[in-house]
């Protein structure tokens, strides 16, 4: 497929990606993630025929006016589509496949100073959420979703999803709809509930056969209620 195809492609492609748009006025004007990937094709192959320099101007510019830093060397297949854009960052060993959707905020970046392949893999119809980092040389799989403000280091398989700090497959083998990021569980309240029920639980079974703890847990009561008052005095 030659190289005006592909951007025509890939400007065809927001009509399918963002029900908000109604015009082609709008797709000049409200999509630099379009124009990013319009440019960095441009870019991309005088930097395969060896102009790497000419190939990171125009990429610069490019990054100036849509704040979308993407390395020429990097592979991006066809039918990507950057969302909004803004601080999204593509580093020059990354590989995106076709039909990814990436929001704005995402960095696809490296881990180390080393000149080999340091950059993620992004398969076949991946979905990254807004604020995502995925950092390194790591596999997302095909069809595999990336919560907003996810921080990923390890590979997630296919038709998965991925949340939290560092990030945790949380759903393995579901392709499930793509944009529906409202319904990513909340580990962290999950996890907090557990732990007062679990809290609970043994004050109850501790309590229940030890008056003594009693009397201490009452006095630390005491202390702390004193502790307060001095506070707000």
């Amino acid at each position: 497929m030659g190289l005006f195809t592909k951007i025509k492609e890939d400007f065809v492609n927001v009509y399918k990606n963002d029900p908000a748009i109604h015009s082609w006025i709008e797709l000049l004007f409200n999509y630099p993630g379009v124009w990013a990937i319009a440019w960095y094709r441009v870019a991309n192959a005088l930097y395969t025929r060896n102009f790497k320099r000419t190939s990171r101007i125009i990429m610069g510019f490019t990054h100036l006016i849509s704040g979308i830093d993407i390395h020429p060397a990097a592979r991006i297949g066809r039918r990507v589509f950057i969302d909004h854009g803004n601080g999204v960052v593509i580093g020059e060993t990354t590989i995106i496949e076709d039909d990814v959707l990436i929001y704005q905020g995402v960095t696809l970046g490296g881990v180390s100073l080393s000149h080999g392949k340091r950059h993620p893999t992004i398969r076949q119809g991946a979905v990254i959420g807004s604020g995502a980092k995925v950092l390194g040389n790591i596999v997302i799989g095909e069809s595999a979703k990336i919560g907003a403000n996810s921080v990923v280091v390890r590979d997630v398989p296919d038709c998965s999803t991925a949340i939290g700090i560092p990030a945790h497959v949380i759903e393995k083998g579901r392709c499930t709809d793509p944009f529906a990021h409202d319904k990513l569980p909340d580990i962290n309240k999950e996890m907090f509930e557990y732990l007062l029920k679990r809290v609970a639980i043994l004050e109850h079974a501790m309590m229940s056969d030890n008056n003594e703890i009693i009397d201490q847990d009452v006095e630390l009561e005491n202390i702390y209620e004193r502790f307060i008052t001095a506070m707000q005095n």
